[in-house]
């Protein structure tokens, strides 16, 4: 009886993980409204505040890929926090983006970073790369049309991300 114990137990939780009610990817999208049906929020809308592309930015020189997802401009902050993904299988990631990192737009305004949040070390890092929003008590993003980070001095001698402010 014991013999068939562990087995039968095994063979249960199989099929209880077959038959869960999980929805595939297929079925997500089939639930998905229409893209013509959504429509933006208008509360989240604010003319006065640029909207950035949001797509990610992906640098693969060297041994590091980097991926830089921007901040949601939309709302009104006292920081930019871009949302980094670092991915290497050869390199240590303990390094500290902050002092390698600088934030300018296409009017001439350059900052540098304040904070990198994020683990040290390991192969596979998150984290954000915080940087002031207010430069001489003016928003760093007023009258500018183009965000551009610029990472020096990992594993490549510079990474430059661009967005285009809309």
């Amino acid at each position: 009886m014991k013999r068939l114990f562990i087995p039968a137990l095994l063979l249960l939780a199989l099929i209880l993980s077959a038959c869960s009610a999980t929805k595939t990817l297929r079925q997500a999208q089939d639930d998905a409204p229409p893209q013509s049906d959504i429509e933006p929020d208008p509360a989240s809308t604010n003319e006065s505040t640029p909207n950035l592309d949001s797509a990610t930015r992906t640098d693969a020189q060297g041994a590091i890929i980097f991926e830089v997802t921007p901040p949601d401009y939309t709302v009104s902050a006292d920081t930019l926090a871009f949302d980094i993904v670092l991915t290497t299988h050869s390199i240590d990631l303990s390094m500290d983006l902050a002092t390698v990192s600088t934030l300018s737009t296409d009017t001439g305004i350059t900052v540098p970073s304040a904070l990198w949040d994020a683990p040290r070390g390991g192969h596979h890092v998150e984290g954000k790369l915080i940087f002031p929003a207010m430069v001489d008590e003016k928003p760093i993003l007023e009258g500018a049309t183009k965000l551009i980070l610029t990472i020096i001095d990992v594993d490549a001698p510079s990474r430059v991300f661009e967005w285009e402010l809309k």
